[in-house]
This record gives structure tokens, sequence and C-alpha cells, in this order.
């Protein structure tokens, strides 16, 4: 299952945001869009890519800042609690058991 968020921004900001967003982990596609709400770019963020792939992307997020002065942002995230919720439940105090050994 996956969250759609939209975010407003100016051109000047467009580039940092998104790499914010990328940095962030938990995003699986970014869509930019005018301030009328027109898809101009849309690309998949997938785990594990590296920046000489990313390059051409930001080289055309610089690009479209600069004739953009305010646009929309819509990130895809995974919904963390909906991938959890067949898994076991995490590992706490309560339901591990340890055994403490002092060493003197």
């Amino acid at each position: 299952m996956s969250i759609k968020e939209t975010f407003s921004v100016t051109g000047e900001n467009l580039l940092k945001r998104i790499k914010e967003l990328i940095a962030e982990g938990n995003v699986t596609k970014i869509s930019i869009s005018d301030k009328h709400g027109k898809d101009i770019m849309s690309f998949p963020v997938t785990l594990g890519v590296i920046g000489v792939v990313l390059a051409p992307i930001f080289a055309a997020v610089g690009a479209l800042a600069a004739l953009l002065t305010e646009c929309k942002i819509t990130v895809e995230r995974t919904d963390k609690t909906a991938e959890n919720e067949g898994e076991e439940a995490p590992k706490t105090e309560e339901n591990t058991q340890s055994t403490d050994i002092e060493v003197h």
C-alpha cells in the first residue's frame, strides 16, 4: 500500500526538496507538476539508486526549477504500517528473554 503527499514549492527550492525526499528513503515515486496541476515530470525512486543514475534526473529538475516559479511535488511513499501487519511483533523487553551476566 502507498501513501501520496503533495507539496507546493517555489522553483528555487525544487531541487533541494527533491534531494531531501530521496534521502528519506521510503519514497517510491516523485511527480512534478505546474501550479495548475499539469504533470511535467515523473520518475520512480528505487532502493539502492546511486548518484550516477540520479545525476541526469537532478539536471532535468534543475532546468525545470529555472523555468517554474511555483510547482507541486507529489510523493508516493510506502506505508510502513501496512507492510508490518503480517510480520511478527518487533522484539521488546516484554517478549525477549535475556540473561544478564556480570563480569567482575
